[in-house]
């Protein structure tokens, strides 16, 4: 037999083995949307996640309230201070009638409070931190400076925020592992029914002097076709999906407490990884199926 690479044979070798299997195949691609599918809700969640916790460290703040009888260069001294401690971002000064002003915004009925002295207000420091993983540490590093005689600070908020994106993507990773060993095993029990049925024909392409390469590349292309095609609509089916949960939560004005991650924005890295997840998962559960039959 005369042995060339002729990709042509090879892709319709490929396709014809798909029809001819028609039932595993399409068992094939509806695992591979849904393991893609799971994986990318899964990744697209933490994606969102890492979104809000950075958004988070860029407005999130906590008050270093000062000792009312600091004088002007004592408190500028603090400040300095303040930026030296690491992981801190920023340090603003708030005077007591700044302070009595914040308070009074949070309020709707500003009459009731309006007559609160500015004294009842102390001097404080804004801080924002750089990286909300270290706030706790930041905080009590503050705390201990001399001149500052309290904290106020949402420390369940910043590790909320560091929860949900670490168990996000654990979650992720996880699934991602499990996910493509489960798709990886479908795709090699496809390719290895279609092979069990022409194994009296491979055994006689290499007994003519076929090399293993020719052999095996037509259900190599079927694997990446099968992971390829499952990868395409999981994709669309990912983008349907995300859309309307983001419409939703526009229509329900929770975007500003939950600013997600539109899909026109990442939908080129989504669907490279979704066609390289699809055809490596496709190309690899080939390659491991057709092993066994070479062995002539």
């Amino acid at each position: 037999m005369k042995n060339r690479f002729n990709f042509g044979y090879f892709i319709r070798e490929g396709f014809r083995s798909i029809f001819s299997h028609g039932l595993m195949s399409f068992a094939a691609v509806c695992m591979i949307v849904a393991c893609l599918l799971i994986m990318g809700s899964f990744s697209l969640v933490a994606i969102n996640a890492e979104r809000m916790l950075s958004q988070a460290e860029d407005e999130n703040e906590f008050l270093a309230i000062i000792d009312e009888n600091y004088t002007d260069n004592q408190i500028r001294q603090l400040q300095e201070e303040i930026r030296q401690v690491p992981n801190v971002a920023s340090v603003s000064f708030v005077t007591r009638e700044e302070a009595k002003d914040t308070y009074l915004d949070d309020y709707e009925d500003v009459g009731l409070y309006a007559d609160i002295p500015d004294e009842v207000f102390r001097d404080r420091f804004s801080i924002h931190v750089v990286d909300l993983n270290q706030f706790d540490q930041t905080v009590a590093a503050v705390r201990a400076l001399s001149g500052v005689v309290n904290i106020r600070a949402a420390g369940e908020l910043a590790e909320g925020f560091v929860t949900v994106r670490n168990v996000a993507s654990a979650i992720a990773t996880a699934l991602v592992v499990i996910l493509a060993a489960v798709s990886l095993f479908i795709i090699a029990n496809t390719i290895r029914l279609a092979t069990f049925a022409r194994r009296e024909e491979i055994a006689i392409m290499k007994m003519c002097g076929a090399t293993n390469s020719f052999v095996r590349w037509p259900f190599v292309i079927e694997g990446l076709i099968l992971g390829v095609t499952g990868a395409l609509i999981a994709f669309f089916a990912q983008w349907g999906i995300y859309t309307a949960v983001y419409r939703a939560v526009v229509a329900n004005g929770a975007i500003g407490m939950f600013p997600l991650v539109g899909f026109a924005d990442i939908w080129p890295p989504v669907l490279g990884i979704f066609l390289l997840a699809g055809a490596l998962i496709g190309a690899c559960g080939s390659g491991f199926a057709i092993r066994k039959f070479l062995q002539v």
